[in-house]
């Protein structure tokens, strides 16, 4: 770069060439260079190249020439994503050295190919991925991810932290001394047991909890206490040492699975399913019951604790409880529904995000009890509800492996506000669920759809004339696919600024970097 005459000033003059021969056409030479020398052209962070795209958007230039693809991006997934804005603004490029112009037809399919190989080659990277996890995993080596509780990370393979190794033990002596989870947590809490707290990237703390029964439900099945590797259902020797020794561990399943709530077969006149019942517990462990009264010729459901089942209520054993059950079952399809959108429909994988996007869409609009058949159970508590989700049933609902779920994602707490209208429980959720915003999320999975139909060459006016609408509004709509992951996420979880709206986003200038566009968004 030091140089009197570089690489730089011999590609701009190669450039400056074709401008000329291409006089006839009416181009002509903007003075001003955008020229990014010494910054790798690997992202799209480069402060020439931000000023070139924003001189498209203001439609100050409508062909750009470059010497190779190369030197506009090496990334495929920015060189997508750079095509798509130009072509939002009726721009183009042109490789000097490559007969490369998306301004014809041939141009098109040129990047149409390329792009179809770039998809391919990503799968492929994915399938080899997959099959080296695989591979590790039935060596016994540890793969990554969140370290659990009692280990610390050391390389691909684990090494015991002592201190937090104790509380595991105590967690399993306490299970083999009281075979009740619910009492476990109880003396949990009582002694302090608290899950590992952990500095997040940004700089926030996160952990440092009351361990939740789900929580201690999946530290007593977790293979990885006994030396072992759990992979999509199969269990192999690990390489790294056991907290806690192989045999106890099987025991500690086996009395488990003894006490798992069983499932009755329903009673064939049942007219009315309670979809909670099996799975709804108070903070003593003891199950609600289902339960009915009828009133002017309607019938009422319940889900009540034993006191009021027989009429002996005890308020030393703590409160009983007579919940609406219609109430009850929409509010836990909500708080599920609510996290799905929020902590695992954003992370799951990014090659499906459009499909994944849509089903949680469906969910969203469906009755609740298909959302319920993902519960595993809950326990209620003054002003908090604990769940647990069942992660088999919410990946054969998702079509993801279930290996793809965090499973410490499946157990949260949903706090709410308990209201009393004479001997009935009426409860809504705290400010900390908050509404999603449908229309929104639509835009956001048609903006996606519609971006897989441009890479696969449907121009906007196609688009438009099959979705019954104008080239403008496609134009709009795409906007919507280039929303940095987290702010999905946010508007998926119903977490995004009151002024982000699609009125919004259509009518103004989304930044194409992230950070710019976390900037723009916080100011709303």
């Amino acid at each position: 770069m030091d140089q009197a005459f570089n690489s730089l000033d011999a590609q701009r003059e190669a450039c400056e060439a074709y401008i000329a021969s291409q006089k006839l056409e009416g181009w002509e030479l903007i003075d001003r260079p955008f020229d990014d020398g010494g910054i790798s052209g690997g992202h799209l962070d480069r402060p020439a190249l931000q000023r070139l795209m924003q001189d498209v958007d203001d439609k100050q230039v409508d062909q750009i020439v470059v010497y190779k693809i190369d030197r506009l991006t090496r990334s495929l997934a920015d060189f997508a994503r750079l095509v798509d804005r130009l072509d939002a603004a009726e721009a183009s490029f042109v490789s000097v050295t490559q007969s490369f112009n998306t301004a014809t037809s041939m141009g098109r399919l040129t990047l149409n190919l390329l792009l179809s190989f770039a998809q391919f080659e990503r799968e492929v990277t994915a399938e080899r991925i997959r099959d080296k996890i695989a591979a590790s995993k039935r060596r016994g080596l540890w793969m990554g991810g969140n370290v659990p509780l009692g280990y610390d990370a050391d390389g691909r393979t684990l090494k015991i932290n002592e201190g937090e190794a104790t509380l595991i033990r105590t967690l399993y002596d306490l299970y083999e001394t009281h075979a009740a989870l619910n009492i476990v947590t109880e003396e949990a809490a009582r002694l302090g047991i608290r899950s590992r707290r952990r500095q997040t990237k940004s700089g926030d703390w996160r952990g440092g909890n009351i361990l939740l029964r789900g929580h201690i439900h999946y530290i007593l099945t977790n293979p990885i206490y006994a030396g072992r590797i759990p992979h999509k259902g199969q269990i192999f020797e690990g390489q790294h040492p056991a907290i806690i020794e192989p045999e106890r561990w099987q025991r500690v399943q086996d009395q488990l699975s003894a006490n798992s709530p069983k499932q009755k077969e329903p009673h064939p006149h049942k007219t009315s399913p309670s979809p909670l019942v099996g799975k709804l517990f108070d903070e003593r462990g003891e199950r609600l019951s289902p339960s009915h009264t009828r009133k002017r010729g309607r019938r009422y459901r319940y889900y009540i604790s034993r006191g009021y089942a027989t009429g002996r209520k005890d308020s030393l054993k703590g409160k009983e409880w007579r919940l609406p059950a219609e109430r009850l079952e929409r509010f836990v399809a909500q708080a599920i529904r609510t996290h799905l959108s929020g902590s695992i429909g954003g992370d799951l994988i990014p090659n499906v995000a459009v499909e994944i996007i849509q089903r949680l869409q469906d969910l969203k609009d469906s009755d609740p009890l298909p959302l319920l058949g993902f519960l595993r159970w809950a326990t209620i508590g003054e002003g908090a509800l604990a769940l647990e989700l069942d992660g088999q049933a919410l990946g054969a609902e998702l079509e993801v492996r279930q290996g793809d779920i965090n499973s410490e994602q499946l157990s949260f707490e949903v706090p709410f506000i308990q209201r009393r209208c004479g001997a009935e429980a009426r409860f809504v959720m705290s400010g900390s669920l908050a509404t999603t915003d449908p229309a929104l999320i639509a835009n956001i999975a048609r903006a996606n759809a519609w971006l897989d139909r441009v890479r696969l060459g449907e121009t906007f006016d196609e688009i438009a004339k099959t979705e019954s609408t104008t080239k403008k509004r496609v134009q709009q709509t795409l906007k919507f696919a280039f929303l940095a992951p987290d702010v999905v996420r946010d508007i998926l979880a119903g977490k995004q600024p009151q002024g982000l709206t699609s009125t919004w986003i259509a009518t103004h200038a989304i930044p194409v970097e992230w950070t710019d566009q976390r900037a723009l968004i916080a100011t709303l």
